[in-house]
């Protein structure tokens, strides 16, 4: 049985993940260069569907003025975070974007590859929860699987990344269950639904930030 929605459990997801979603370690790197960018000093930072805690430890490790709330709605990733992160002084709370409660207390808030599970109306209040958590001027930035403009791209993308996966170890098997997750378990925007879905939250200033493959981040300014 699965402890979390991705495909993978809690111990094993560090691992696998690497080898499933293209250039998956450049999503943090890229977070963590425009937050710098920013300016932002003595960051308060939430990270929502935080997974087994890597964003947080990559920012630790280059710097010490973030105090991190790290949530996801798995306690067992959870747990696999608290363990990575020991010693660190972090919030951890047990919840999803959906069931956010926080107004205007984050510089900073994060969400990478946890609301592409949701349906429409589950990802919007998300979205709006994570818009509520910031303070003015505060920056979210998301990183989520998408979904081509027409079904003739998305095929094509769909073709690159099956052959991403057979060359990175994954066998036939493991590459039909990923695929078939895809309008099931994962959910899937375009880009612009993207962009749409973040100013009719309110954030005013909205743009792409990086994009390979069928993932794609973006950033938005409250």
């Amino acid at each position: 049985m699965k402890d979390n929605r991705s495909a993978y459990n809690s111990n094993i997801y560090d691992e696998n993940i690497v080898n499933t979603l293209p250039y998956y370690r450049e999503f943090h790197g890229q977070i963590i260069d425009l937050v710098n960018k920013l300016g932002y000093k003595d960051v308060d930072w939430l990270d929502t569907g935080c997974g087994t805690g890597t964003l947080a430890g990559m920012v630790f490790d280059i710097r010490d003025d973030v105090k991190f709330t790290l949530c996801d709605p798995s306690q067992s990733m959870l747990e696999q975070a608290k363990e990575k992160l020991s010693g660190k002084d972090i919030r951890f709370i047990n919840a999803s974007s959906q069931q956010l409660e926080f107004k205007d207390e984050f510089d900073v808030v994060t969400a990478v590859q946890s609301h592409h599970y949701l349906k429409s109306d589950e990802r919007r209040i998300a979205v709006k929860n994570c818009y509520n958590a910031l303070r003015e001027n505060g920056v979210f930035i998301t990183f989520e699987n998408i979904r081509m403009s027409t079904d003739e791209s998305d095929a094509i993308a769909l073709s690159r990344w099956t052959g991403f996966m057979t060359d990175h170890g994954k066998t036939d098997e493991d590459v039909k269950n990923q695929l078939e997750r895809r309008g099931v378990e994962v959910l899937p925007i375009t880009i612009e639904e993207h962009i749409k879905l973040l100013r009719e939250c309110g954030f005013k200033s909205v743009d792409l930030l990086w994009t390979s493959y069928l993932q794609a981040g973006l950033w938005a300014v409250k």
